[in-house]
């Protein structure tokens, strides 16, 4: 089975940036989508972007303009490039896909932003 292991979380000052990695213990490419999530304390978690086998993106409204995510085939990785950072993104991000038909979840990285 699939693991995804997250990493790049940390503290940052509002306005600052970050960039999230997700990497998969196989390849990716028969994975169509893979994507981030977050969850903030309190609420339930949220898409923050998707990307296909193709490279087709989606973003939630609240980060469209400010993140983009990135696929490599070739090292089995996700990125989430995180710029004009803002107080609400703070949360618990997390890599997902679904591997044989079942969800896959890495393990999680904190973001938090101070303002």
């Amino acid at each position: 089975q699939v693991q995804l292991v997250e990493s790049g979380g940390g503290l940052v000052q509002a306005g600052g940036s970050l960039r999230l990695s997700c990497a998969a213990s196989v390849s990716i490419l028969p994975m169509n989508r893979m994507g981030w999530y977050r969850q903030a304390p309190g609420k339930q978690r949220e898409m923050v972007a998707t990307i296909t086998r193709s490279g087709t993106t989606t973003y939630s409204d609240s980060v469209k303009g400010r993140f983009t995510i990135s696929r490599d085939n070739a090292k089995n990785t996700i990125s989430l490039q995180m710029n004009s950072l803002k107080s609400e993104d703070t949360a618990v991000y997390y890599c997902h896909t679904v591997s044989w038909g079942i969800d896959v979840w890495g393990q999680g990285t904190q973001v938090t932003v101070s303002s």
